[in-house]
């Protein structure tokens, strides 16, 4: 598996990805006419226009195998107003064929060093209440819930969502 920087071209890969880690980490969470009308599609061409802006303030990982997008990560500087200097997590993903073998291990610990080697010492994230696999995956890699919620309005959807922080360590 190699992990490295998202280019346009996977714009394709990683919109599959989005959509079908969506549709089953979500099952159950949110509801099941949101995640059907999903399109890989739609996705890869906002993921086209993501990657294609060299002025956007985040980061983009990819995990590749055998040259397939397994998974990804996209990371930067806090948007919350009052978490000014800190790193932020804003969303990794696997495919779920790809779960518990390594992949979101692998690039978590690339967005921690990447953020780290950026002059962040603390980052967070937000995951969607309910989600306990993913808070387990969290609170395996040092991120720890720290109380703070946030509501994310989006038409037709209101998700609820935990806070987990991690102090980050110096990269060596």
């Amino acid at each position: 598996m190699l992990v490295r920087a998202a280019v346009p071209a996977d714009a394709d890969g990683i919109g599959e990805v989005h959509v079908r880690s969506w549709q089953g980490a979500y099952r159950g969470l949110m509801p099941q006419d949101v995640l059907d009308a999903l399109s890989v599609e739609q996705r890869a061409e906002g993921w086209r226009g993501i990657l294609g802006d060299a002025s956007r303030a985040s980061r983009t990982l990819v995990a590749e195998h055998e040259g397939r997008i397994i998974g990804w990560a996209s990371f930067g500087d806090a948007r919350d107003a009052d978490a000014v200097g800190t790193g932020e997590l804003w969303g990794i993903y696997a495919h779920p064929d790809t779960w518990s073998s390594g992949v979101g291990h692998a690039l978590i610990t690339a967005v921690e060093r990447d953020l780290a080697d950026a002059g962040h010492t603390v980052a967070y994230l937000w995951v969607l209440d309910g989600n306990e696999r993913a808070s387990g995956f969290y609170e395996r890699h040092g991120w720890d819930a720290d109380g703070g919620v946030k509501v994310d309005e989006r038409p037709g959807l209101v998700l609820h969502e935990r806070r987990h922080v991690k102090v980050l360590g110096r990269a060596v």
